[in-house]
């Protein structure tokens, strides 16, 4: 027989203290839960389209604008449509930012970069800035195509992730190979390339492996969830 949750109740009071907000003053990020993120905006910062889930102060949302960041970033946001939207949140107050009920992770970064998918970027401060890029796409293989973003400088990045992230170092002595849809994030050192493994027995589903892999070679790290993600491409029809 399986085992059952137990059932547990709460005073309206109680259920209050447990659940209330905890505060860690001078940090602009800081998780309120493992899955929720807490965000002390004065002035301007960046963050999922669709991760708000509550806020309270003075704040605008402002969806990113087409031409925010030059035309070069223009192009890429018209290509890479996959790549979810990022929304400003401008003004004077505290913002709550979730995505699926996935593991957030706070990442401080101090003159260096990472480069994170873009389905899996939560949120950054102003400080940090960005670029995107479009990696190779094979006929559709992965979901129309795999786009990430580039953030460099002095500041705060939150990703997310389905279950606890797995970081794996990269050497020139021993690359790493991860699977597309389950790759987070990678030192901005590292140029993924895609490889490619096909044959006969994946093609009629017997393979014992992934048909499209990412490989990593070089000095630097990887970040792997969990958990295989599959988008849907934007403008695929039936």
């Amino acid at each position: 027989m399986a085992e059952t949750e137990p059932f547990v109740t709460h005073t309206l009071e109680d259920f209050v203290n447990a659940t209330a907000e905890r505060d860690n003053p001078g940090e602009v990020f800081e998780l309120e839960s493992t899955r929720m993120l807490e965000v002390h905006v004065k002035g301007r910062t960046w963050s999922k389209l669709g991760s708000m889930i509550a806020y309270r102060g003075q704040l605008a949302f402002k969806r990113e604008g087409m031409l925010e960041g030059g035309v070069g970033k223009a192009l890429m946001k018209m290509v890479s449509g996959e790549m979810s939207p990022l929304v400003k949140i401008e003004g004077t107050g505290v913002a709550y930012l979730a995505d699926e009920a996935k593991e957030v992770t706070i990442l401080r970064l101090k003159g260096d970069s990472i480069n994170v998918n873009g389905n899996d970027l939560l949120a950054f401060e102003d400080t940090v800035s960005y670029t995107i890029t479009m990696h190779k796409r094979i006929a559709g293989m992965l979901s129309g195509g795999l786009f990430s973003v580039k953030l460099t400088g002095e500041g705060m990045v939150a990703i997310v992730s389905h279950g606890r992230p797995l970081t794996l170092r990269v050497t020139p002595s021993d690359p790493v190979f991860t699977d597309p849809n389950a790759t987070v994030a990678w030192s901005g050192s590292l140029t993924p390339e895609l490889k490619s493994d096909i044959n006969f027995k994946s093609l009629i589903g017997r393979g014992g492996g992934e048909t499209f892999q990412m490989a990593f070679r070089g000095e630097g790290f990887v970040v792997v969830q969990p958990f295989e993600e599959h988008p849907t491409v934007q403008g695929q029809t039936r």
